[in-house]
């Protein structure tokens, strides 16, 4: 019994630690890994990428970018502009130090135990472990690229950004 209750507690602890890989994708449901967008009217879009645990910022937006330059190729667009951008945690780890407690009993026969556990940790890492989504509202144009910092060729994102895998 107890052999069985460690492999089980074993078996748990490797699935919690299981992380899906960020891959440029459609999300598979919400808050999945991968995107997904709204269109707000013809030409503007909303666009959220959901990255998997780890998964840095830069690349998440970066495939927020891809996909805001595969929607305006797709409608007939040459370029789009970022009209507002952020990045958000959506959940897991920090990188801050940790404080546990735990209580447990256990009865068996005539006997019976208490515990009471204090627990640390401390990310030696240095960098976020969670996941994070990055949203970008876009629209888009047909003829020459506008001039800003703020306005990308999709066909040069497609072709310097390329589709991720």
């Amino acid at each position: 019994m107890k052999r069985l209750v460690l492999s089980a507690l074993a078996a748990l602890s490797v699935a919690a630690c299981a992380t899906q890989p960020t891959v440029y994708q459609p999300a598979a449901a919400p808050g999945g890994v991968g995107y997904s967008e709204y269109r707000i009217e013809p030409g503007r879009y909303r666009i959220t990428f959901q990255g998997g645990s780890g998964a840095p910022p830069e690349q998440i937006m970066d495939f927020a970018l891809v996909r805001a330059a595969d929607l305006a190729l797709a409608d007939g667009y040459d370029w789009f502009r970022v009209s507002d951008r952020y990045v958000r945690p959506t959940g897991g780890g920090s990188s801050g130090p940790h404080i546990s407690f735990g209580v447990g009993g256990a009865d068996y026969g005539h006997h019976s135990a208490t515990g009471v556990g204090v627990g640390t940790s401390f990310d030696l890492g240095g960098g976020y472990s969670g996941t994070a989504a990055a949203t970008i509202e876009v629209f888009m144009g047909r003829g020459p690229k506008p001039p800003g910092v703020d306005v990308y060729d999709a066909r040069a994102v497609r072709s310097t950004l390329g589709r991720p895998a």
